[in-house]
């Protein structure tokens, strides 16, 4: 941990407590709506910051500072402005997840199984607390991979529970199948409850409930306070290579209903109050690992395989639109700020797309996908799987999806703040795009 001398630590430590909450997708309900006027027309990297790993996770911009965690097991905090370093944070493992910064605090999970509370102004341990340890979900005969009877943990399980902070509680999901509530303050623990597998979405909280995705296949609802199960929603299975199984995807609450994507290819709304079926809308065998994001009756979310971002109505699930791109997918969720939508895409680029036009603005490739994506695009701009995958057994799926990855894949979910948008790249790159 250490910070820089660059701006006076009063000036620092004055501004982080006098921040805006800041979390995954914009705030608590995750809307992934945020209230700036975003970027038009792109000028072009503003900075960037190297870290020592893939950054998956998706940043955190509050009070001055950017907040992220990376693959080389730090949580940075960076100037907003210059992207100088003011500090960083070693945990034991890689930080998957993605930073809440509320009242002066972050708090954030690794690998190494803890979740980590700092002072958001020097980068300070207040405190960790830990889980019964981390795990990506693992099956049998995995998406068809050789051999059948091996448990395979899953490399497209790539993101962490990322904390939520509401009424002076931490929620966040674990890998040991729990999903935690914890005093904001402390430390201690209020509540925890078991699922059935690992829990790798982020919690969303509303109206005295809290709602989470599981890898057993089923979506909760649960009291606030208590942990007690209000109820559960199940969506679909694949029991013979559980490729279309699952629940990545972190729920967006709006006006009485809760939205999420499944691997079982499905954006689901549900009645937040009782988990009634409202609508699902079908991407005909795509995973939706994105989260959807929604504004003014309108849901958008993103598709895996078919690489496409859907608009749908938010009432009737109904298709509005629909923009495609070649077949780089989509792990990244959509930000939407003035008349924009920005979404990272699998292919090593931040998109902007004209949600009035419905058609993409511009893009900005990352230094990874400049360096490594010709090698691995086939001529129709869609990525090379032959090339890449010469055989199924796991290991090659592994080194295979580590190699489609190294484009400089953009799967941390971009944020927006004023004229800016600051997202993480699998190159180890951090960009303030505008």
């Amino acid at each position: 941990m250490r910070w820089t001398a660059a701006t006076p630590l009063l000036v620092i430590m004055a501004t982080a407590f006098a921040s805006e909450p800041a979390m995954f997708r914009a705030d608590a309900r995750h809307s992934g709506d945020y209230q700036d006027s975003g970027v038009s027309r792109l000028h072009g990297v503003k900075w960037r910051f190297r870290a020592g790993g893939p950054i998956i996770s998706s940043p955190a911009v509050t009070g001055g500072t950017v907040y992220f965690g990376s693959g080389d097991h730090n949580v940075y905090a960076l100037d907003q402005r210059s992207g100088a370093l003011r500090w960083k944070f070693a945990t034991q493992g890689r930080v998957s997840s993605s930073p809440a910064v509320v009242d002066g605090r972050l708090f954030i999970t690794s690998y190494d199984g803890n979740l980590y509370a700092l002072d958001a102004a020097t980068g300070r341990l207040a405190w960790k607390f830990a889980t019964q340890g981390e795990r990506r979900f693992s099956a049998l005969h995995l998406h068809g991979a050789q051999p059948p009877a091996e448990l395979m943990p899953d490399p497209f399980d790539v993101f962490l529970s990322s904390p939520v902070v509401s009424a002076g509680t931490v929620y966040f999901g674990s890998g040991d199948g729990n999903v935690y509530a914890l005093a904001a303050g402390s430390g201690e623990l209020r509540w925890k409850f078991h699922t059935g597998d690992v829990v790798h979405a982020t919690p969303a909280v509303a109206d005295g409930l809290v709602y989470v995705g599981s890898w057993d296949s089923y979506f909760y609802a649960l009291d606030a306070r208590s942990g007690q199960q209000r109820w559960r929603f199940k969506t679909g299975e694949d029991p013979d290579i559980h490729n279309q199984v699952g629940i990545q995807s972190s729920a967006a609450i709006a006006n009485g209903v809760v939205y999420f994507g499944c691997r079982d290819s499905n954006l689901y709304a549900l009645d937040a109050a009782t988990g009634a079926k409202r609508w699902a809308f079908s991407t005909h065998g795509s995973w939706v690992v994105s989260s959807p994001a929604v504004r003014d009756g309108v849901v958008y979310f993103a598709t895996s395989d078919t690489a496409t971002v859907h608009a749908v109505n938010a009432g009737s699930g109904a298709p509005l639109y629909a923009v495609a791109f070649p077949r780089w997918p989509f792990f990244s969720s959509p930000a939407l700020a003035g008349g924009f939508l920005y979404i990272g895409s699998n292919a090593g680029k931040l998109l902007a797309i004209d949600l009035k036009e419905q058609k993409l603005a511009w893009s900005l490739i990352t230094d990874g996908a400049r360096k490594n994506a010709p090698a691995l695009t086939n001529a129709q701009g869609a990525p090379d799987y032959q090339a890449v995958f010469g055989d199924f057994f796991y290991d090659d799926m592994v080194s295979g999806a580590n190699r489609m990855f190294s484009v400089g894949a953009v799967v941390s979910s971009p944020v927006v703040s004023g004229d800016t948008v600051y997202f993480g790249g699998w190159d180890g790159q951090f960009y303030a795009a505008g």
